[in-house]
């Protein structure tokens, strides 16, 4: 839909330009002139068929000069089309390097790709890598039950009597106010030695493991000592699992206690401020502790609740949705007389990271009002569990109430919807210190099968909304056995620096009995973990024999990626997994959701798709077509894919036996052949184990050639398939220079370089002289260039980037240059491939010049210009009338390409609206342009600047001077909880300040992720040639649009506006920030796309104990407490704190 323009005052003043009639109102008006006012508005753009604007055009008018009719613009596109073709005939060599590949038969096999085979090898593959970790997993889960059952609790443990390495010691001990030093630590902690490891990207101790305890949890503790005790046995079996896999990573043991004991040992990556890591909160943990959750959150909104406590509430609110996984749903409401969502989510969601964003911006915006009405509270949360129209975990089911208190038990709801089954789990929180009965809140849980939580503080936060899980992994223990199954995470970021990993997991099992006879016990130590990394998986696809353009692929039963080569997570939180949809890596369409689909349900399949692909630098997009082939990997929860252009299907295999032609074609390799034959970069691959790896191609190839001085090409150490390959492209290539490029002058054709690159990774550029300009990334497979003229046909020109914010292109030296690039298609036998692309560089000056020329009536450009007298009449062009006339070439992206205005070719490279928007727009409204819009959930983006905090901790009650005053404020419950605060504040000073993400990722990040809007435009469906005319007021233009045949251009003749101001709109193609994080949330959750959840639900077990459902007192401060408290904050003594671990009592086993 065309977009309104906006209407300028008055034409630009000057001379008498084009002397065409208004169509439909008489002569056109002159300089200064005016539109009668009478008569209805005219439309944006008047199309005319071309037959119905001829005679328009041609009329005689009062200048010498009219806009040039539609067959001379015509002609030019013809001439710039067959100048084009000539120059890539002469010193592209596409022909002459399709005979070199003839002539050459003998040095290379075609071999074929067959998509289904390919995949299930790789599927194996993978499943085979990733069985031998469930192996390692499993012994430790069986070892970790043994050593738990046969460990005898003790009370009278101290700290000094064990004995293990501390991963957090060293930079404790660094920080004169870290808590061991306040607390003057009594832990034997040891001092180890350790080795860089490039597998771990780390300095490890393969003799230890490392212990890591959060923060927030003592360590002196009973609990922790004694889980301390234990654990130490596990360290031989770590050690006898690397010795049987030695490609095995992190091997861990997250307790529910909160204690990670991890080998090998290394030092823990502790940020500058406060570190927040609990095992029991990283999502491999979530995963395997319990099994899928829909969870309903119901938050009391009454007037009895305080300012402190409502704080708390929302506080405690965002940290229980921290606990939730890509395979929970829930929702959050809050409620007082009546019960509504605090978000615009009307049902239960998916757990993911952006609905968890909604609902945490959405909480903070809860005031308090009215009186409390758990009955409405509790009514809302049931509806939404029995909403059978929705998408949801269909596993447990449980409601989260937090409350400042109440006398309702709401009895009759629960006979109503919940007993006698008791499927719903009920868990309340009393948050806040106050003098209510917490009865009725501890018989709600202890009725549906939940538990009672008290939240007094700040401190009390994280350890109390994660300790539901306990509960939940009862039934799963109580199933034993069955339950014992591996599962397979998201990707997600690896806090000790692995990069992105996948981790599996198994859980381990309390078995032990209170005594004889006893009811089994129900509770879960903890989960047992084995990173994989993503590397190592990518390690067993193939790489290079697939062609640029083909990659593998795999998803999860989400639809996330677990391998794409477009899973580039800018930045990374290792708070939360990886979550990028394969319709979010891709641009969707609706063959791929139901390939998706297909994947997800775990079948085979093969679908050949025409469908739209980014460029490598997303600037443009491509209609192609892609075979997609896909298998499930057995014994996981993943699905393999394979994506290959149908150019693809084959590639050569170089067969060099010949040692005298390995060695003459490697010479051509080394420096001093460059001045002859052209300078050449090698793709950085990993030809060889011993080849050092540089990002400087130059020293890159002086590491090669060291290498290959010592080593053959069939050497075991090398990858002789690569290695096979690059040589024999180095000699083709060679050919190329020596058969054309070599005795031609690329002067006259005004050629700064000619070029080839292959499949085999060689890019030889001509003259030696133009790699110094020569910008374009050494590995083909990586250059935008190349994957787009692999994908089409004939030539594509590519000119230099320019971001509208950057300064405009200097133009000096001739070292600007446009490129122009096509693939080689090579037919051996009926088998098609295109394993090389070559091109040239054009100058953009005097291929400027030689534009304006092309596109003028002359013939050539030693003809002189045809002079125009008074009395005759002329048609402009692009040379003689360049006032008045803009002619440009834009290519398919819509970036300007070549103009006739001078003053225009340092924007060069700029998408057109920012040089002509006005005349873009027209382009756009025609059809010539489509435009398609996505999202890139991965984006990187500068932090919000902080709001001013004033000087008071974030989230806390400040007590005014007037409460101070106040005897009756000292003794309430609002003094006792500030109190408490300010008391954990000296412990951990940096608590309040610590931002999560700062907290607990990269400390030297300064960026987060956000979601950026990305616009790409591509030819449209117009083919034809186009005259219309742009009226903008009083500021018409007259333009013609015609694509060049064989090439990615299109080629623009307009008249120059009238009005400088006459804008009807401009288009947007740089990325765009937004700041709802992409499409809007709400709308996408009505629509949500299919996924499938775990295959196995543990929810229930008819022998579960529910009696352990928490323990409620009420705790009235005490006067002389507070005094006392207060006398300590005078002195700046801080109190030995109390241990933070909430134990249940029979985990003391």
């Amino acid at each position: 839909m065309a977009v309104p323009a906006r209407t300028c005052g008055a034409s630009r003043p000057g001379p008498a330009r084009t002397a065409l009639p208004w169509p439909g109102r008489g002569p056109r008006p002159g300089p200064g002139a005016r539109r009668p006012p009478s008569g209805p508005p005219r439309p944006l753009l008047l199309l005319l068929p071309p037959l119905l604007l001829l005679p328009l055009l041609a009329a005689p008018g009062a200048s010498a000069y009219s806009f040039p009719q539609q067959h001379t613009m015509q002609h030019w596109a013809r001439r710039l089309e067959q100048e084009i073709d000539g120059v890539m005939r002469i010193f592209g060599g596409v022909q002459q390097l399709r005979e070199i590949y003839k002539d050459n038969r003998n040095l290379f096999e075609v071999q074929e790709n067959e998509p289904q085979k390919l995949v299930e090898k790789v599927a194996g593959d993978i499943e085979s890598l990733l069985d031998r970790k469930v192996q390692a997993l499993k012994r430790l889960a069986d070892a970790a039950e043994n050593f738990q059952k046969a460990h005898r609790w003790q009370d009278n443990i101290k700290e000094e009597d064990i004995l293990y390495y501390d991963a957090k010691a060293d930079a404790e001990l660094d920080d004169p106010e870290s808590e061991d030093v306040e607390r003057g630590s009594k832990a034997s902690t040891l001092r180890l030695d350790f080795v860089e490891d490039s597998n771990f990207k780390n300095k490890v101790n393969y003799s230890y493991t490392a212990v890591q305890i959060p923060t927030d949890i003592y360590k002196g503790s009973t609990v922790i000592l004694n889980e301390l005790n234990w654990t130490e046995a596990l360290e031989n079996v770590f050690i006898e699992n690397r010795r049987q896999d030695p490609t095995l990573l992190w091997q861990v043991f997250g307790s529910a206690t909160g204690v990670t004991r991890y080998y090998p040992a290394t030092p823990w990556r502790a940020p500058k401020k406060i570190d927040l890591y609990d095992v029991r909160r990283r999502p491999w943990y979530i995963q395997g502790a319990s099994s899928p959750k829909d969870m309903v959150i119901i938050v009391d909104v009454s007037g009895s609740v305080s300012g402190l406590t409502l704080k708390l509430m929302k506080t405690s609110v965002c940290e229980m949705l921290d606990t939730l996984s890509d395979d929970d749903y829930v929702n959050v409401a809050s409620f007082n007389e009546k019960a509504q969502p605090v978000s615009c989510f009307t049902h239960l969601v998916q757990a993911n990271v952006r609905n968890k964003k909604v609902f945490k911006e959405a909480v903070q915006g809860m005031v308090a009002k009215g009186t409390t009405g758990y009955k409405a509270g509790f009514e809302y949360a049931f509806d939404q569990l029995q909403n059978s129209n929705i998408t949801r975990a269909n596993c447990n089911k449980m409601i989260m109430m937090f409350t400042d208190g109440g006398e309702d038990r709401v009895q009759d709801v629960f006979e109503k919807y919940n007993w006698p089954n008791r499927t719903v789990r009920v868990f309340t929180f009393s948050v806040g210190q106050h003098n209510y009965d917490v009865t009725p809140l501890q018989w709600m849980a202890c009725a549906n099968k939940g538990y009672y939580f008290e939240i007094p503080s700040i401190g009390a936060i994280r350890i109390n909304t994660q300790e539901y899980l306990d509960v939940l992994g009862r039934p799963m223990v109580l199933a034993g056995k069955e339950a014992k199954q591996v599962q397979w995470t998201n990707v997600y970021e690896d806090a000790l620096g692995l990069g992105l990993v996948v981790t599996g997991t198994l859980p381990v099992f309390n078995l032990t009995q209170d005594g004889p006879g006893e009811k089994k016990n129900q509770l879960i130590l903890g989960v047992m973990g084995i990173d994989v990394a993503l590397n190592d998986i990518k390690r067993l696809t193939p790489n290079y024999t697939l062609g640029a353009n083909g990659y593998v692929f795999a998803i999860d039963l989400n639809g996330y990626v677990l391998l794409h080569p477009n899973l580039k997570p800018q930045t990374t939180n290792f708070r939360e997994p990886v979550t990028l949809d394969f319709l979010d890596a891709e641009l969707e369409d609706e063959n791929k959701e139901e390939i998706r689909r297909s994947m997800i349900d775990g079948n085979k399949g093969h679908k050949q798709i025409r469908t739209l692909v980014k460029s490598l630098d997303e600037r443009y997009v491509d209609e192609v077509m892609r075979n997609y082939t896909w298998v499930p990997i057995r014994s996981t929860n993943y699905s393999l894919g394979l994506v290959l252009p149908p150019y693809s299907t084959f590639y050569l295999q170089a067969n060099l036996s010949d040692q005298i032609l390995q060695v003459k074609y490697f010479e051509f390799l080394l420096p001093s052949s460059f001045e002859s034959e052209g300078h050449v970069f090698i793709a950085p691959r990993e030809y060889c184990k011993d080849l050092n790896a540089s990002d400087n191609n130059t020293e890159f190839l002086k590491n090669f050639i060291e290498l290959m001085e010592k080593v053959t090409p069939d050497s075991k150490q090398c990858n002789n398939f690569l290695l096979h390959n690059l040589i024999l492209d180095t000699g083709i290539t060679q050919q190329l220079v020596e058969r054309v490029w070599r005795d031609q002058d690329l002067n006259t054709y005004s050629l700064l370089a000619v070029f080839a690159a292959t499949d085999g990774g060689i890019t030889r550029v001509f003259p030696n002289k133009a790699a110094d300009d020569w910008t374009e990334n050494p590995e083909p497979f990586n250059a935008s260039f190349y994957r787009r003229s692999l994908d089409n046909h004939g030539y594509v020109f590519k000119p230099p980037h320019q971001d509208a914010l950057l300064r405009p292109l200097e133009l000096e030296n001739d070292t600007v240059g446009i490129l122009v690039s096509t693939a080689v298609e090579l037919s051996l036998g009926g088998r098609t491939l295109r394993p090389a692309v070559v091109g040239v560089k054009l100058d953009l000056e005097a291929w400027a010049e030689k534009f304006k020329v092309l596109a003028s009536n002359r013939t050539h450009q030693d003809q002189p210009q045809k002079q125009c007298g008074p009395s005759s009449h002329c048609e402009m062009d692009c040379e003689v009338n360049n006032e008045d006339l803009l002619c440009v070439l834009i290519d398919d992206g819509g970036f300007l390409v070549l103009s006739n205005q001078n003053h225009q070719w340092d924007q060069v490279g700029r998408f057109f609206s920012e040089v002509d928007a006005n005349l873009m727009l027209a382009l756009y409204n025609n059809s010539f342009y489509t435009r398609k819009e996505s999202y890139d959930y991965q984006a990187a983006c500068a932090p919000q600047p902080p709001g001013n905090l004033g000087a008071a901790p974030r989230g806390v009650f400040v007590p005014t001077i007037a409460d101070f005053l106040n005897l009756a404020w000292w003794t309430s419950a609002a003094a006792w909880s500030l109190f408490q605060q300010l008391l954990y504040g000296l412990i951990y000073h940096s608590w309040f300040q610590a931002d999560p993400a700062e907290a607990e990722g990269n400390p030297e990040a300064r960026e987060s992720s956000c979601v950026m809007k990305q616009t790409q435009y591509y030819f449209g469906s117009v083919n034809a040639s186009y005259n219309a005319i742009i009226d903008c007021g009083n500021c018409s233009r007259l333009f013609h649009a015609q694509r060049l045949t064989n090439t990615n251009l299109l080629f623009v003749v307009a008249e120059k506006p009238l009005c400088s101001q006459c804008e009807g709109g401009r288009l947007l193609q740089k990325e765009t920030h937004c700041p709802a994080d992409g499409p809007e949330q709400c709308e996408l959750v009505q629509r949500p796309r299919y996924r499938r959840g775990p295959h196995i639900c543990f929810d229930y077990n008819a022998t579960e104990d529910t009696s352990d459902c928490g323990r409620g007192a009420s705790f009235p401060p005490s006067l002389g407490v507070l005094v006392s408290l207060q006398l300590l904050l005078l002195l700046g003594l801080p109190p030995r704190p109390q241990p933070q671990v909430h134990a249940h009592a029979s985990r003391r086993v």
